[in-house]
């Protein structure tokens, strides 16, 4: 009877072992499920004209499953869902704007940083504000439950910290004169500023530096490794500038230089 049961054990250990090796799932079923945003231009987005949904993080899911030898399948996921859907399995990994913090890294693991850019402030061009220094006393926007809320309220200790819904209200607030500064990641604040018809310039200082990686379920270290030799491949053969010129590069209306290439977790943890 105690022999039988330490086989029906070493079997379900056996089966749990295999089922907690997600690479060799995705390989098996020949499919990466890879979450993106499906309203964030440029990073992912419906095409008007295709209907397909498109952007920075979307070209960075594709590369990672043609590495791998599989199928992309994409799935849209909202804010709130990103890291809920790593660790339930629904999605075998993330690219959806996933900024690593400590928080979120206690909950999932991350790659590393495939895009790197300050979380900026902008300010109008004739306010007479020139650093952080000037924006004592005054008002700034900044999205809420945003990372570029929680470092502006962090490091913009004498300016007031008011939050909206989305970039297009926090703008709003600063086109209206009421804030004085918008605190944004630098990546989606240069749209607003460059339809300002040159109203508003950015700040020299960063409020923070977001690291955008590869978001992969806890546990799986071969899925991880992969994730991150796909990552180094496509930084060493060009291919993840050419991915960033497509969206951010001086043919488009961004014009944002990718000023950090791939940045192991490591230096930023």
């Amino acid at each position: 009877m105690k022999r039988a049961a330490l086989v029906v054990l070493g079997i379900t250990f056996c089966a749990s072992a295999a089922w907690s090796d997600q690479l060799a799932d995705i390989k098996s079923r020949g499919v990466l499920t890879c979450g993106v945003f499906g309203d964030l231009v440029p990073l992912g987005y419906q095409d008007a004209k295709t209907r397909s949904i498109v952007g920075l993080d979307v070209d960075v899911c594709a590369a990672i499953a043609e590495d791998l030898g599989v199928k992309l399948d994409l799935k849209t996921v909202s804010v709130d869902a990103r890291v809920p859907s790593l660790e339930t399995g629904r999605i075998d990994v993330m690219t959806a704007s996933l900024a690593y913090t400590p928080v979120r890294a206690k909950q999932i693991d991350f790659s590393s940083a495939y895009m790197n850019v300050p979380v900026s402030v902008l300010v109008k061009k004739d306010s007479g504000i020139k650093s952080f220094a000037d924006l004592a006393g005054k008002k700034v926007s900044a999205n809420r439950g945003s990372t570029s809320e929680v470092f502006a309220r962090q490091k913009l200790t004498n300016s007031e910290v008011v939050s909206f819904d989305n970039g297009p209200s926090s703008y709003l607030a600063l086109a209206q004169d009421k804030v004085q500064g918008m605190a944004m990641v630098k990546s989606a604040a240069v749209g607003f500023h460059n339809r300002s018809s040159g109203q508003t310039v950015f700040l020299d200082e960063a409020l923070f530096w977001e690291h955008d990686c590869v978001g992969v379920k806890k546990g799986e270290p071969a899925l991880l490794a992969a994730v991150n030799t796909a990552l180094d491949k496509l930084e060493s053969s060009g291919r993840l500038q050419t991915i960033w010129d497509r969206w951010y590069g001086q043919s488009n209306e961004y014009q944002l230089a990718r000023e950090k290439k791939v940045t192991p977790a490591s230096e930023f943890e």
